[in-house]
């Protein structure tokens, strides 16, 4: 990776090979506004690089630039010889063609052989198309889509729907399966997980950490980053800075850096007060002259070392609410669903209590978004009873909220719509705790952020000083440090808090308790969200397996066409080095899960010790350690589990 000399913390090894991808010197303006300035960036092949920064600092148009929709203005792009881009589509499918075939239509080589093997009548060419048909592994390439829709969130009866059905958020999901599938040589992917619930980011994570081509990720998404990166690139100071590692390793690299920065502008800072002293007592003594005058021309020589400019971090905070009496809410019996359908969700007996923190666990379309709006008021039970307490407020962040704002207001009216008893000191005291602050608050909304478009929900959903807020997906439009507040402005709250995020990292700071919507009914889940990942592991383990069963399932297409006309001989060496191969994979497999059981008893004996009492009256620094040989366990077992899951599915064949 080359950077900018002045700013990257580790410089790295020249690169004595072409890079897949070089950004040279390049410039790019939006409207006179400086996005990069000579900037430089080389990915070499393999690489599976995060590209991180604010909202707005250029990383949507730096995937444009290398996709070529939009052109440097000074500068260069350029990628090898051969190299495949592939780059989610802009619009997603919408024709009437199945899931399945949207997404094999992606492959375009393997759509023309397949035409040209129906037409051909050279017996030469047929040979040809055959075997390059066999290279590509055109055989298999429906259970390779399938697998990719399955792992997205389509199950077999959706794959053969067709596209126009969906919404749009399923359609983008449906874009994502197609770009998957056709593995590009070189993956440019943006915000993946926006329109993915959390059991899919999940699967996508694993995806993309067995990626074979090279990846480069916009993502304000931290496990994803931490999991799936290997190098994060920062949009900083109009410049592209290198850190090698995940995004947690980058965070710590990039303050130790800030942190050497300042301690050396304070330490030349106090140099030149030392020479300007001396110069100041001795220029106009004669004996003393020469001396001062060498100084001053050290002085005038020195560099001075340039105050680094920190990107201002939003602050948030919800307003306290006061407090009720327990329970806030209590659903005996109910069920919910829409006009005379039958209900979506049935037999709901829970409760929620004023300091209550609950995420909602379950596949998109199992019913997470009709609870929230049961527990909102928005949709009335079709059966059963809810008992709510009489004084309570509710803020509800919906998904589409931040859409569906008038662009043509500002912030400020909205909330005085709101607050019109209110005084606009109070109005725009209001909204500054939401980090919309001086002009933004009178900016035309439609020229917002999506950022700033979602902190703007939450202001408006916090006019009322709510004691329960109800959030489905908030963090879609925030960038890392923005989620990263959202977590301190929720644990700060001391309401009720109901959660729907796709985003793992904000559900293991946040809920206290999760519950499972499935099967048509919420229950409490039993676990943390480690033990939610192992059992998706085990329900997917199982429903390949389920699927391999059936009969005419074609898993076995491609290796029967491998045998077909192999003599004998070659055929029981290819079978004796397949039985090898298993065996491999299934040794791989048991020692993963070996090793998965033995970390999970570990991290329970250590959660055995924290949670003892005794452990907080005694050694500050023996807890200390234990706290940290917790979260470094609970990171390997996460690691552990994924190489387990790469076992299994490698066992288990396409």
């Amino acid at each position: 990776m080359q950077a900018s000399a002045h700013c990257n913390p580790r410089p790295e090894r020249a690169i004595t090979r072409p890079a897949m991808l070089h950004v040279n010197e390049m410039t790019y303006r939006v409207a006179g506004r400086a996005l990069f300035e000579r900037a430089t960036l080389a990915v070499n092949k393999g690489e599976r690089t995060g590209l991180v920064g604010p909202n707005g600092s250029g990383k949507t148009s730096l995937l444009n630039l290398i996709s070529g929709s939009l052109q440097p203005d000074e500068g260069s792009l350029s990628l090898q010889r051969g190299v495949r881009l592939g780059l989610v589509a802009q619009d997603a499918p919408s024709g009437p063609e199945s899931l399945l075939d949207t997404v094999l239509a992606a492959d375009p080589e393997r759509t023309a052989l397949l035409e040209e093997a129906e037409t051909a009548r050279d017996p030469a060419r047929i040979a040809e198309v055959h075997e390059r048909r066999a290279d590509i592994g055109a055989a298999s390439a429906p259970a390779r889509a399938a697998r990719v829709l399955a792992g997205l969130g389509f199950d077999e009866a959706a794959q053969q729907g067709s596209c126009r059905e969906l919404s749009g958020g399923w359609r983008m999901r449906v874009a994502l399966a197609a770009l998957l599938f056709s593995q590009p040589d070189l993956l440019l992917l943006d915000e993946p997980t926006n329109h993915l619930d959390l059991e899919a980011t999940l699967w996508l994570e694993g995806f993309l950490r067995s990626y074979p081509g090279t990846l480069l990720l916009v993502s304000h998404d931290r496990n994803l980053l931490n999991r799936v990166a290997k190098r994060i690139v920062h949009l900083e100071d109009l410049k592209l800075v290198s850190y090698s590692g995940n995004y947690d390793r980058f965070e710590r690299t990039r303050r130790e850096r800030l942190e050497r920065h300042a301690a050396l502008q304070k330490r030349q800072m106090a140099q030149r007060r030392h020479i300007q002293a001396f110069v100041d007592r001795f220029r106009y003594k004669a004996s003393k002259a020469r001396q001062a005058q060498s100084r001053l021309k050290a002085l005038a020589r020195m560099e001075p070392i340039a105050t680094v400019i920190e990107q201002r971090t939003v602050d948030l905070a919800f307003p306290e609410p006061g407090v009720l009496a327990p329970p806030l809410m209590t659903l005996e019996g109910v069920s919910a669903g829409y006009q005379s359908a039958s209900p979506v969700l049935s037999g709901l007996d829970l409760r929620l209590d004023p300091d209550e923190r609950v995420a909602l666990l379950g596949a998109n379309g199992n019913g997470k978004t009709t609870f929230l709006r049961l527990l909102s008021g928005a949709l009335a039970p079709q059966g059963g009873g809810i008992v709510r307490s009489s004084k309570l407020r509710v803020g509800y962040f919906a998904q589409d909220q931040a859409e569906q704002l008038d662009p043509c207001t500002t912030a400020l009216n909205l909330v005085a719509g709101l607050l019109p008893k209110a005084r606009e000191s109070q109005q725009r005291a209001h909204l500054g705790s939401f980090g919309l602050t001086g002009d933004r608050a009178l900016i035309e909304v439609g020229r917002l952020s999506g950022g700033e478009k979602a902190r703007l929900v939450f202001a408006l959903n916090s006019c009322t000083s709510p004691h329960l807020l109800l959030m489905d997906e908030p963090t879609n439009h925030l960038d890392v440090d923005t989620r990263q507040a959202l977590v301190q402005a929720i644990n700060d709250f001391p309401g009720a808090v109901v959660l729907v995020s796709h985003d793992s990292h904000l559900i293991e700071l946040i809920a206290d308790r999760l519950w499972l919507v499935a099967e048509g009914t919420i229950t409490p889940f039993d676990g943390d969200l480690d033990d939610y990942r192992r059992l998706l592991l085990e329900q997917r383990r199982e429903e390949r397996a389920a699927a391999r069963r059936r009969p005419g399932s074609g898993h076995d297409g491609a290796q029967e066409t491998a045998r077909n006309g192999l003599k004998p001989k070659d055929r029981r060496r290819a079978a004796a080095a397949a039985r090898d191969a298993q065996a491999s994979l299934r040794r791989a497999a048991r020692d993963a899960e070996t090793r998965v059981e033995e970390l999970t008893k570990a991290c329970r004996e250590l959660e055995a010790q924290l949670a003892d009492p005794a452990a907080y009256d005694g050694d500050v620094q023996r807890l200390e350690d234990l706290q940290m040989r917790y979260g470094t366990l609970r990171r390997t077992l996460s690691e552990a589990e994924t190489r387990w899951l790469s076992a299994q599915q490698a066992l288990e064949g396409p």
